[in-house]
């Protein structure tokens, strides 16, 4: 075997070795969501909770002195408690103060327990 194919040969092995490791990181990271999914009776993924609170965005803002409006306290009542917790809790948000998320039930008179804070 010519010289120059055996770092051909390495490079494509550790080209598959990489993508095997992506995937399988993947993998780790669809399981654990599932596994979080099924510890909370929120019938919304994460991602689909947070795109039906869009309504809330300026009331979220950081230092935002805006009133949540009744599309955002809709929104807040038709999510429920248990996916409005499940955001609060879960990974930051760009642009979301975490506090001011959690007060949107009182604000919006939305009768739902309070969230506990994850630490």
């Amino acid at each position: 075997m010519p010289r120059e194919m055996i770092p051909k040969t390495k490079a494509a092995i550790m080209n598959t070795s990489m993508k095997l490791a992506w995937l399988m990181a993947v993998a780790v990271v669809v399981v654990a969501m599932a596994q979080e999914s099924t510890g909370h009776p929120c019938g919304s993924t994460f991602f689909s909770a947070l795109v039906q609170l869009i309504p809330c965005r300026s009331a979220v803002a950081p230092f935002s002195p805006i009133p949540p409006t009744e599309a955002c306290c809709a929104s807040i009542k038709a999510l429920g408690q248990p996916c409005l917790c499940v955001l609060v809790n879960g990974p930051p948000i760009s642009g979301v103060d975490r506090a001011m998320a959690i007060q949107l039930p009182e604000k919006c008179t939305a009768n739902f327990e309070p969230c506990e804070m994850a630490k």
